[in-house]
């Protein structure tokens, strides 16, 4: 067996992160918010097992958290972003390849790892994680990343596997492959399930067997490497640097309805500079940059109003100021007075390395290295000190239209003066 690969994935794991730093919520529901409180993103198991869905919005179950004691957070993303950070940090102690796939879960090469040995190792990787991290963990193990991923399934939702899942030495592929539904598969979506069940191709095992030429035909190469990968063969390997991003939005919905332009560049300022760190931390520049305002659709007894406009920057930038500058231009001209706004927000695109940037005859003398090594200097400051230490002016000091947060933890790990203190 040349390659086999382990799917570690973090169970429930923004309510997991709360609990790390609340024992007591052990053992009890938890869920958590999406943005101004809106919609559940997460779930304990407890929270599972009283019918919780997922998606649904926070205020359609308000009752029954009340009634069975729930304890709702607000999404703290930069304790979950850190928490992921120390995860990550701890599964690269086991193995020098590594794909960190989302925030909470990341695929690992145990090449080298004797076959009578892998299950016992991937256990002891749970285990470490645990300790070190407080995170709980499901570990699935296969040759192939699909494979590893249809194992982490089994041991996420099976309790008698102890988190650990290898599907390499099971004498049983087939059983299971024919009790996983076709839509569970890695790589298969809502409208492929669709058509692949109008072919009466329904689990995991009539995909794995179905014929290459009509798979191809209809799935193209891709769905080609889905079936090779469920038969063993690996074809979709380890992406140790993620590509660059081709576009960045960064965006969100107000607290409350804005009505002023004033309020409005506050935000577009923010929203700007973050996604202006994103170009920065990919070492990329954008070229195009399109903004977007919008009212709530769902308030039918207010005016509606939506619109956005696009700008062409003469040289690609990843300058906040500059960035900032030409979104005010934007927002200006999309801005109505008399309208309850909901949302706005940046969207870069046509992104190139900044090491390909092509200058322009129009702009002779841009200040490309003065620009970068101010730039370099801010984002050295704030991951130091934390987000914001430094910051524009026009990203306002109050913010009273940034987003609800009303059950929000304290940012245990990221904020000096919310860091736990031990008394004796």
């Amino acid at each position: 067996m040349s390659k086999v690969f382990a799917l570690v994935d973090c169970n429930n794991f923004y309510a997991s992160c709360e609990r790390v730093f609340d024992p007591r919520l052990e053992g009890k529901p938890v869920v958590v918010l999406s943005n101004n409180d809106g919609c559940i993103v997460a779930r304990s198991n407890e929270a599972k097992a009283l019918g919780i869905k997922m998606g649904a919005p926070a205020f359609q179950w308000e009752d029954l958290f009340k009634k069975n004691n729930v304890t709702v957070f607000s999404s703290n993303y930069s304790l979950y972003g850190d928490m992921s950070e120390r995860v990550m940090e701890t599964l690269e102690q086991f193995t020098p390849d590594m794909e960190v796939y989302s925030i909470d879960e990341a695929f690992l090469s145990l090449k080298g790892i004797p076959p009578s040995e892998v299950t016992d190792y991937v256990r002891r990787i749970r285990a470490t994680v645990r300790r070190w991290t407080g995170i709980p963990v499901s570990i699935g193990v296969g040759q192939t990343k699909t494979l590893a991923k249809t194992a982490s399934k089994i041991a996420k939702n099976n309790p008698r596997t102890g988190g650990v899942f290898n599907i390499t030495d099971h004498p049983e592929i087939d059983t299971l492959l024919d009790n996983m539904p076709v839509a569970d598969v890695w790589g298969i979506g809502p409208r492929h399930e669709i058509f692949l069940k109008r072919f009466g191709i329904h689990t995991a095992r009539q995909l794995r067997d179905a014929h290459d030429i009509w798979v191809r035909k209809h799935l193209t190469v891709a769905g080609l490497r889905i079936v090779f990968e469920l038969r063993g063969v690996s074809c979709i390997p380890l992406e140790e640097m993620p590509m660059p991003k081709k576009g960045i939005l960064s965006s969100r919905s107000f607290g409350r309805p804005v009505e002023y332009l004033s309020e409005l560049k506050e935000a577009m300022a923010t929203f700007v500079s973050r996604a202006a760190e994103k170009l920065r931390a990919q070492r990329s520049a954008a070229h195009i940059l399109h903004v977007f305002l919008l009212t709530n659709r769902f308030k039918e007894d207010e005016p509606q109003y939506s619109n956005s406009a696009t700008t062409v920057l003469p040289v690609p930038s990843s300058y906040t100021p500059e960035l900032i500058r030409y979104a005010h231009t934007l927002l200006e001209i999309l801005y109505k007075p008399g309208y309850r706004y909901k949302k706005t927000g940046v969207f870069l695109t046509e992104i190139v390395p900044e090491n390909e940037i092509q200058t322009s005859l129009l702009v002779p003398g841009y200040p490309y290295e003065r620009n970068r090594e101010v730039m370099e200097l801010v984002d050295r400051i704030n991951a130091r000190w934390g987000t914001d230490t430094v910051r524009y002016a026009s990203e306002g000091i109050q913010r009273e239209w940034s987003m609800r947060r009303e059950r929000l933890s304290p940012h245990y790990t990221t904020v000096w003066s919310e860091i736990p203190v031990v008394k004796a």
